[in-house]
């Protein structure tokens, strides 16, 4: 504090070498640590200090003059040191003293832990993937033989429906029709060569029956003419003239030649009974090739006609009127209404996974609608083993991946019911387990 000397003048060394306080009198117009009373009380100590101005003016220059030119802080200091005079204000709780903070705060702590506990445990019963796509056996329609496109059905158009056997377009058949007709021409020609074949086998049996016949004649006359022959021999050759044997004799020898003959004629006959079947059966043979040849023209020509084989919708249709198409041209492809659900698992979730599981399935395509299926199959080997490119793990380093493998699902809503799904939709499939 300052302190008056003899000559009446205020000591203001203490004043004069403590540092000032840092605290702005801004702050302590707005009523320092008490708010607004201490604003108060400086506003009253204001006329003081306007009272002693005239002080000021007059004493003031002699106490600049003994203390080097400086000013006093008298009025400087007199606030700062009735703020260090007030008594502290009271200091707030902390937030985690307080009861109903840490009331909501256990709350809050107890409500996730149940949370968490029944989100494990139900997280437990079922077994989900991303992974998932609506799939079909889609068909692909091509035609079998080449040829101008010369019609196709207004309703045979993209995504459209078509039923099984409905006519998709028309391939020019005149080429085939003539085809036909020429193998029908054939066909009538090998006919008559086996009617006429036949009729040879008839002609030859009819002529080795004769030849049988003509040996039977030739025997008996060879018999007749060697019993004369014996007779005449054994009689007394005085009986008998030499003109008589002689002729006796040429009879028996000619008769026998004949008979030999008729044989050969018999098995010459026999021979072309042979040669007549063996004709037939060619001529069979012809007349079988001569039906495979029309009945191929007219598959040819049925191939002409291009029908739907399931029924389906129409997509990636690449065809149009006055086209011309070559054999296994990709034309267009029909997705049939049975659709389900291929959908790639990970390895380490299908230790509890078994076929006929039930199945929630979710479309992304149909927010807020879950279909229901169940697990039909499980693909026997991982997705990467039947890629185009499989992996050969025997060679170069190797990092350990999840394999995935495909399962599929089937629906349980009827194919109508199934109206909008496609192939390669995705899907989330959740597949309840029991463990």
């Amino acid at each position: 504090m300052a302190r008056a000397d003899r000559g009446g003048r205020r000591d203001v060394s203490s004043t004069r070498d403590k540092p000032p306080r840092t605290e702005s009198p801004e702050a302590f117009g707005r009523g320092g640590p008490k708010g607004g009373d201490g604003s108060r009380k400086h506003e009253a100590e204001r006329p003081e200090a306007g009272n002693g101005g005239a002080e000021a003016g007059t004493g003031g220059q002699d106490n600049r003059d003994d203390n080097g030119g400086k000013p006093l802080r008298q009025a400087q200091d007199r606030p700062v040191r009735q703020a260090q005079d007030r008594p502290a204000a009271p200091s707030k709780k902390p937030f985690f003293k307080r009861p109903v903070v840490v009331f909501f705060l256990a709350l809050l702590v107890i409500g996730g832990l149940i949370g968490g506990i029944w989100y494990w445990t139900y997280s437990r019963q079922f077994e989900t993937s991303d992974d998932a796509f609506v799939d079909a056996h889609i068909t692909a329609i091509s035609p079998k033989v080449a040829g101008i496109v010369i019609d196709i059905p207004p309703d045979v158009d993209d995504n459209r429906l078509v039923a099984e056997g409905q006519k998709l377009l028309q391939i020019d058949p005149r080429d085939f029709e003539v085809q036909v007709q020429s193998n029908q021409a054939a066909l009538l020609a090998a006919q008559g060569k086996l009617a006429q074949a036949e009729a040879q086998v008839t002609v030859a049996q009819a002529n080795a029956a004769s030849a049988r016949a003509d040996i039977l004649t030739a025997d008996a006359n060879a018999s007749m003419t060697a019993s004369d022959l014996k007779r005449y021999t054994s009689l007394d050759p005085r009986a008998v003239s030499k003109q008589q044997l002689d002729s006796s004799t040429a009879a028996a020898a000619s008769t026998a030649a004949i008979v030999e003959a008729d044989r050969k004629k018999a098995d010459a006959a026999d021979a072309q009974v042979k040669l007549a079947s063996t004709q037939v059966e060619t001529a069979k043979a012809d007349v079988e090739t001569a039906k495979a040849n029309l009945e191929n023209a007219r598959l040819q020509l049925s191939y002409a006609t291009i029908v739907a084989p399931v029924a389906g919708r129409v997509t990636r249709k690449d065809v149009q009127k006055g086209m011309y198409v070559q054999v296994g041209q990709a034309l267009l492809s029909l997705v049939p209404q049975e659709v389900f659900v291929t959908a790639n698992f990970k390895e380490t979730q299908l230790a509890h996974m078994r076929p006929g599981d039930r199945v929630d399935i979710d479309v992304d395509a149909m927010p807020g609608r879950t279909y229901h299926g169940r697990v039909d199959s499980i693909q026997s080997g991982s997705g990467a083993r039947f890629s185009l490119l499989p992996p050969e793990n025997a060679t170069g380093n190797y990092v350990k991946v999840v394999q995935r493998v495909p399962v599929k699902i089937v629906f349980d809503e009827k194919a109508q019911d199934l109206q909008g799904l496609g192939p390669g939709m995705s899907v989330e499939p959740k597949v309840w387990i029991a463990k």
